[in-house]
């Protein structure tokens, strides 16, 4: 099976020294990485180191901001950086003028980003799948009133109660991508409090999170999956170690 990686989960080492990461990263047996910024590098530098290694930049996290108020420059970077897929990672949703905005920015990107043959989607965190300050679901307000496709990150769903299996199946037609990531949940009283925080993230198989089931599931559904694992524990690339060497184990079954 090929797997991908979201750098934020070796920020650490990306930092202080980027080609070395991806090096190490390629080494490992991770054959695509998402990129969350670029420490100073250009988008032609990084396509350049990434190729060296064998690697395909499969999606970059994006900023809503950057993509809406200044396209054509996003677009550009993307070309030069020889990747298809944004993911922006997260927005204000706390109310439905919120909403709206992103929703109308959306419908308004996504002609020009197909003609440009670049996707479009939205990493979600548990607070999206609850209620906002005008009761609105956000996620599902993206799903109803855009085109927009999901990556799942299937800690997050889980964390808001919800079967990541069954999310992906129901969903399965505005998913292309996923994060795989392991960790403990919230408590429900924090879950109502602070939707994102009081959670622990740990490297796959070492939290809750059915990480098996969900493979299982892409795989069926011939969905990529890229491993986020946030802890840094106790170094970025050791976390990550550990979770190729889990998805690995699996694949041996």
């Amino acid at each position: 099976m090929k797997y991908g990686l979201q750098l934020f989960s070796v920020r650490d080492s990306a930092e202080k020294n980027y080609e070395e990461t991806l090096a190490k990263v390629a080494e490992m047996g991770y054959s695509m990485v998402e990129t969350a910024g670029f420490f100073g590098h250009s988008a032609k530098d990084v396509r350049a180191m990434a190729e060296k290694y064998g690697l395909t930049v499969c999606g970059t996290h994006t900023s809503g901001k950057a993509l809406f108020e200044d396209l054509d420059a996003t677009v550009e970077l993307h070309r030069e950086l020889g990747c298809k897929d944004i993911i922006i990672p997260h927005a204000d949703f706390s109310t439905k003028e919120n909403v709206d905005y992103f929703v109308e920015n959306v419908n308004r990107v996504i002609p020009i980003l197909e003609g440009e043959g670049i996707t479009l989607h939205y990493h979600n965190h548990s607070i999206e799948l609850l209620p906002n300050k005008d009761g609105q679901i956000a996620l599902n307000e993206l799903l109803a009133r855009t085109e927009i496709k999901l990556e799942v990150d299937t800690f997050w769903i889980y964390n808001a109660r919800l079967d990541p299996v069954e999310f992906i199946e129901k969903h399965k037609d505005r998913i292309t991508t996923i994060h795989v990531k392991d960790g403990i949940e919230n408590s429900d009283e924090m879950l109502a409090q602070s939707p994102n925080r009081g959670t622990e993230c740990r490297s796959l198989g070492s939290g809750n999170v059915p990480v098996a089931a969900i493979r299982e599931k892409a795989i069926e559904l011939g969905i990529e999956m890229v491993v986020e694992s946030e802890g840094l524990d106790p170094t970025g690339l050791e976390e990550v170690k550990r979770c190729i060497d889990y998805l690995r184990s699996l694949d041996n079954i």
